[in-house]
């Protein structure tokens, strides 16, 4: 399993109807993610219009593949892109600044005594 954590930048006065967007994710949507290998995925975001994602997947790069091309997800990458800095000519989910993971507590500390 592969735990994914990503960045965004949300543009300047934009983080509340970022914000009230995710709050209302459309059904179809969800479903698409979860279909797709997207699980346990969590956005945060600093005032400042940082956002930090997380996932949990068997396959990075088949999860995006599985959103890639699928007609939900163009249509929300379209209702997301006046919202978020992405790279030139790319989708806002082509833009995800992946962060490599450097620490992990998966267990009880007392276990390992």
């Amino acid at each position: 399993m592969e735990r994914v954590c990503f960045t965004l930048q949300v543009r300047d006065g934009c983080l509340a109807e970022y914000a009230q967007r995710h709050a209302e994710v459309w059904p179809e949507m969800r479903q698409a993610l979860w279909d797709a290998g997207w699980h346990n995925y969590s956005i945060f975001a600093r005032p400042d219009g940082l956002v930090i994602g997380y996932f949990e997947t068997d396959d990075f790069d088949a999860a995006l593949a599985a959103m890639d091309g699928l007609a939900i997800n163009a249509r929300w990458q379209a209702e997301m892109a006046p919202l978020v800095q992405a790279d030139e000519g790319r989708r806002v989910d082509e833009s995800l600044n992946r962060l490599p993971m450097i620490f992990q507590l998966h267990r009880d500390p007392a276990d390992e005594r």
